[in-house]
């Protein structure tokens, strides 16, 4: 393969079993942030791969140019963000749960030529940390590659009020509301935190325990109310009144995505 003048590509290698699914050479070293390119143009996975290589906190481990391929991909190469042609998931509706059942800790950007509030909401409920255009700038990339490996949800204003509309007409059309389940003090400070837009080493610092316990008790919290992320937890919490908040769902959804 060979790269344009003044830029050193990675050297690239294809997998015997999956011809398809391009690795790299070489050990990826602590702390980097390990991404999957999944796009059908290779053009675009170039561009992307140039993006990344100035970066060294960042390295594209593998690429697919489909979804059986990326599949593939994940299943054999450990990675901790994949960025997805937002075009590979037309007309397959399961494609993100089952990509996270492969790989639950792996998080998903989803890059979409035009922004579409049906399938925005879609995309996040189904658990995409981040939702970016097609042309988006080399910097904002950089930037939300980075925040989403730290824990964060890469969401803009708009993406937000359309999430709580439709959690409020989902919550409405609810003919008998599950019950309330009960919470402990402790889980109750948690979520009190999290609405207060605190990462979990602010609440560990807080509460004087540690990251890990926070994380632990944001499990079992997510499994008793039904939610999968902060922002649904809060987003639950508020519109059923399990805490009371100083400030409205939007402006506690925005203070949990902007951190």
């Amino acid at each position: 393969m060979t790269a344009p003048v003044g830029f050193q590509l990675h050297t690239m290698e294809r997998s015997d079993d999956s011809p398809d699914v391009e690795v790299l050479d070489g050990p990826v070293r602590p702390g980097t942030v390990r991404i999957i390119l999944a796009d059908s143009q290779a053009i675009y996975r170039v561009g992307i791969r140039k993006i990344f290589a100035v970066e060294d906190d960042l390295r594209v481990v593998a690429q697919a140019d489909s979804l059986e391929n990326l599949r593939t991909a994940i299943e054999r190469y450990p990675t901790d963000i994949v960025l997805l042609e937002g075009g590979l998931l037309v007309g397959t509706a399961n494609a993100i749960p089952e990509l996270l059942r492969l790989a639950p800790d792996v998080k998903l950007i989803v890059q979409a030529i035009a922004a579409d509030e049906n399938q925005t909401v879609e995309l996040y409920r189904r658990g995409v940390r981040g939702i970016i255009s097609r042309s988006i700038s080399p910097d904002l990339l950089v930037r939300c590659v980075r925040r989403i490996a730290a824990g964060e949800t890469w969401i803009d204003n708009q993406s937000v009020t359309w999430v709580i509309e439709a959690y409020r007409a989902q919550a409405a059309s609810l003919v008998s509301p599950r019950s309330q389940p009960r919470l402990s003090p402790k889980e109750m400070a948690i979520i009190t935190c999290i609405t207060q837009g605190k990462r979990n080493k602010e609440i560990a610092f807080q509460l004087g325990t540690t990251e890990q316990v926070i994380k632990n008790y944001l499990r079992k919290i997510y499994d008793k109310l039904g939610v999968s992320d902060r922002l649904e937890l809060a987003l639950y919490c508020l519109h059923n009144k399990i805490i009371q908040a100083d400030a409205d769902e939007v402006t506690v959804a925005q203070k949990i995505v902007a951190r």
